[in-house]
């Protein structure tokens, strides 16, 4: 049996199949979809070209983060994914930035089962399990036949690692994961849990809507560059983004954090010299990197190096990703 550390290893080096939680996807129809949705979210929908895809953030009009969103083209309508416990916020988000436009929203959530493969090989067992069919360039996605379902397979990862995101019908999952089972037998693929996938993102220094992120946070203080446009018309928050970007100054940044002794919890403030400067929003024992977690810290004392206390615990900051 393996250990913790074996495990981890073993889905970097070769993948693991996750069930996902329950996930949202929001689908966004009508003949002004592309028009409206490229004026709403923060990345460039304009430029998605049938199965093409992207990571895209919905924002206040301050800027702050109501969701991150992987979005996927599928020619007459978009994909929305997102957490479950989001798709009542963004929809109501969305409903209110339809003012006179041909657009529909539909939940879609209830009829989709997700599962993922994360890990070096994810490709190569895609291939096996579609008898050679070629996955989507990063941030698409294709439809294919895995054990004679039709499923649409996009490429984007959730932690970090290299991923396939399979969207499955209620009925047709089971035997598309057995499928996925019976391709990866030759190429390392382990069976993924809650745990193993918690402990992967936060190595990987991957943020999440409700740890951290939420509506409090600006996208340069999550890092997310990748899911802002630069060059894009505008969107709902572009403002805001645009002004931090220019003066390049945010008062918090992200930050990875190794602790010396006691793992705390989420919510835990950050000190540093008696005066509170941040607070920890994930954390985690890993086999590989000691007790470690993320959050925010004043800007200033964001550097790899810095020691900050968690109560009687000490910290130090440490450059993200923990893995490479």
């Amino acid at each position: 049996m393996r250990g913790p550390a074996e495990h981890l290893a073993a889905i970097r080096s070769g993948a693991g199949l996750f069930r996902q939680p329950p996930r949202g996807v929001l689908e966004v129809s009508g003949s002004e979809r592309k028009r409206w949705l490229d004026g709403v979210v923060s990345n460039d929908i304009a430029a998605l070209g049938p199965d093409g895809g992207c990571r895209a953030l919905l924002l206040t009009r301050q800027g702050r983060i109501i969701a991150d969103l992987r979005i996927l083209c599928l020619g007459e309508v978009y994909w929305l994914d997102m957490p479950r416990a989001a798709v009542e916020p963004v929809l109501s988000a969305l409903e209110r930035f339809i003012i006179a436009d041909d657009i529909a929203l539909t939940d879609r959530s209830t009829e989709l089962v997700r599962w993922s493969l994360d890990g070096a090989n994810a490709r190569a067992i895609f291939s096996a399990a579609t008898m050679g069919a070629s996955a989507a360039p990063s941030g698409g996605s294709v439809v294919v036949r895995i054990a004679d379902q039709e499923v649409r397979v996009a490429s984007f990862s959730l932690i970090g690692l290299p991923a396939l995101q399979f969207f499955a019908s209620a009925a047709s999952a089971e035997r598309v994961a057995e499928a996925l089972r019976v391709a990866g037998g030759r190429y390392g693929l382990v069976e993924g849990d809650a745990n193993a996938y918690e402990c992967l993102r936060i190595e990987m220094g991957q943020p999440i809507m409700g740890r951290e992120l939420d509506d409090s946070v600006l996208p340069a203080e999550a890092r997310l560059d990748e899911a802002v446009s630069e060059t894009k018309g505008c969107y709902i928050g572009q403002e805001v983004v645009a002004r931090m970007r220019a003066r390049d100054r945010v008062s918090h940044l992200l930050v990875g954090l190794r602790f010396a002794g006691e793992l705390p919890g989420p919510e835990r403030e950050l000190f540093h010299e008696g005066r509170k400067v941040g607070e920890v929003t994930s954390s985690v024992c890993s086999p590989n990197f000691g007790e470690i977690g993320m959050g925010y810290l004043k800007a200033e004392l964001a550097s790899a190096g810095t020691s900050v206390q968690v109560g009687e615990v000490g910290a130090t900051v440490i450059a993200l990703p923990f893995a490479s």
